[in-house]
């Protein structure tokens, strides 16, 4: 498994991070629509393509979850996208569930799905040049949920999907997110998010999936954004690392955060202080998608033939993040 953990490595060493650009056709549709683009597949690849082609690609960004549509496009210069991401040292990925539906017997809540042929998409995504794959749970807080069925299915599909993916040559992302949704408080998102984290490592080690060639992707330890209890941001990150220290077992070589619905700046400063009170052995990245990605779409949007300025923005985020991994952020670098 040391190829896997090499893998791993690659993607979270020195200050580098993973860019989420697995958004559905749907997902992407709507954030394009947002900014008045219409979305169409060149105007989707023209974006992305903007932002792999980027300099920052080289320093700061260690792997690109894609989608299954973007995975196959080909790039202005007659590239894939596959060979555009390694060309700059970054590793690419995959998003490998179908999406989540309403669990039996709990409609509120939901269950992921994709395992049915999945070991053919990833042989044909291997062949396509992915080397990691992310899968997706997500669990909502509320007086009665997540509920033992929720975190019980959703661990087990997570543990099923990593065993699949590992056996295939690459390393599973496990990603099992605790919505901000709500008006619930940090400590409830403490104790919920331990126990889905704890529940996923049960299943994992029962699946004998190998620890050291995986990524853990969780939220951040937050109130919900309905909440009335805010926090500090150094209260976010000394109860994320709580958490953490608490449910992950010490083999599991990185953890990359998701923004989770957090604005860039606050998904930045988050991060920068969980690795400024970080005493352990994780690496702690990020994998983010809007946190990334959003003064650079809504730049683009207003003339997207201007690469390079698009380029520019994209370039200082990604440069305040990688310094955030590394708990070297600071307020006034934004201004740079």
């Amino acid at each position: 498994m040391s190829e896997l953990n090499n893998i791993v490595l690659k993607i979270l060493s020195n200050g580098k991070g993973i860019l989420a650009a697995d958004e559905s056709t749907g997902t992407m549709t709507k954030r394009l629509s947002a900014v008045k683009v219409e979305s169409t597949p060149e105007n989707r690849l023209l974006f992305r393509e903007t932002l792999f082609s980027s300099e920052s690609m080289k320093t700061c960004i260690g792997g690109v979850i894609l989608y299954d549509e973007t995975i196959k496009q080909k790039t202005s210069l007659e590239k894939t996208i596959p060979e555009l991401i390694s060309s700059s040292g970054a590793v690419p990925g995959i998003k490998v569930d179908t999406g989540a539906k309403s669990l039996a017997d709990s409609p509120d809540e939901k269950i992921t799905e994709g395992l049915d042929g999945l070991r053919e998409r990833l042989k044909d995504y291997y062949k396509l040049g992915a080397r990691f794959t992310k899968w997706r749970g997500i669990y909502i807080i509320s007086k009665n949920y997540p509920s033992k069925l929720s975190i019980d299915a959703n661990a087990n599909a997570l543990a099923k999907y990593s065993s699949i993916v590992q056996e295939n040559g690459m390393v599973p992302i496990v990603e099992p997110e605790v919505l901000m949704d709500g008006d619930h408080t940090a400590e409830d998102c403490l104790n919920k998010t331990s126990e889905v984290i704890k529940k996923c490592f049960e299943e994992l080690i029962k699946h004998k999936v190998s620890l050291e060639g995986i990524i853990l992707k969780p939220n951040m330890i937050l109130p919900g954004n309905k909440s009335n209890k805010k926090i500090s941001n150094e209260e976010v990150a000394k109860l994320t690392l709580k958490c953490l220290k608490d449910s992950v077992p010490k083999e599991v070589p990185g953890i990359a955060f998701l923004s989770g619905g957090q604005t860039e700046m606050e998904a930045t400063e988050n991060l920068n202080l969980i690795n400024t009170f970080n005493d352990t052995n994780f690496i702690m990245s990020y994998s983010y998608g809007r946190a990334l990605q959003q003064s650079a779409i809504t730049f683009w949007s207003k003339d997207i033939k201007n690469i390079k300025d698009t380029q520019k923005i994209f370039n200082h985020r990604a440069k305040m993040c990688s310094l955030a991994s590394q708990g070297k952020w600071s307020k006034e670098l934004e201004a740079n």
